[in-house]
């Protein structure tokens, strides 16, 4: 309870003394190129082949001969729109993004860099972490976009290539009694796991205490809590937005 406080604390230093307008916007823009450009080509590779073996898996699965084939690319979509695109990306964006936040800030905290932006007067708080958690919730939820686009097109290149499913039919299948509201509930989680992995890995990183080794810790604990917050959110957010 006390770190979940000090977190609380930590959340509503980051909107006090804040920098100007022309100072943010080039922070946040460095910010978008570290989070999200850098991480593009991971999160496309990833996402092609969760989509090319979640069609495997599933085509495998289809025992029964009453049963379509265009089923297996709706299969597809819903497990990509509404779990594999948003958590397992966050997961994995946890991994890269988030210990990079946690030992890029606890480094500067050891150094007494942090320390000397507060004697000129700068909240820290906000100077370095505000940009991050703004560039994160504009970038992941691009990347999300992304990773389901790229898990579709991986899931209908294996499956034409290898024969399990024609294009026609993944397409039909794509198409088949779509609900709009689960790209609507993608980009809500997008948005919550994206200030979850911001927030936490900064918070792990700004209160580092220690040296090298402390660093390396914070780091590790950084990754873990977003992982839990992660797949704890995820379930919460389902039973608030899909239990009906």
């Amino acid at each position: 309870m006390k770190d979940f406080g000090q977190y609380v604390l930590f959340l509503g230093s980051l909107f006090v003394r804040r920098e100007t307008f022309k100072t943010y916007y080039h922070l946040v823009l460095e910010e978008c190129i570290q989070i999200g450009i850098k991480s593009t080509f991971l999160v496309m590779l990833v996402a092609s082949f969760m989509g090319a073996v979640t069609t495997v898996q599933t085509a495998f699965n289809m025992v029964s001969p009453l049963i379509p084939n265009f089923v297996i690319s709706q299969v597809v979509r819903e497990m990509t729109i509404l779990e594999l695109a948003p958590t397992i990306i966050a997961i994995i964006y946890a991994g890269k993004v988030g210990s990079s936040m946690a030992g890029g800030i606890g480094t500067m905290r050891i150094t007494e860099q942090i320390d000397a932006l507060e004697v000129m007067g700068i909240n820290s708080s906000s100077y370095l972490v505000l940009p991050k958690l703004l560039a994160s919730l504009i970038m992941y939820p691009m990347l999300v976009i992304i990773a389901g686009f790229c898990a579709l097109l991986g899931g209908y290149l294996v499956g034409s290539l290898s024969g399990i499913i024609s294009p026609t039919d993944y397409i039909y299948g794509i198409r088949f009694s779509f609900n709009e509201f689960t790209i609507t509930f993608a980009l809500i989680k997008s948005v919550v796991f994206a200030f979850l992995i911001s927030t936490i890995s900064c918070f792990k990183g700004y209160y580092t205490q220690g040296g090298a080794l402390e660093v390396g810790i914070a780091t590790t604990k950084a990754v873990t809590t977003s992982v839990i917050a992660i797949l704890l959110s995820d379930y919460f957010l389902a039973e608030l937005l899909l239990n009906k």
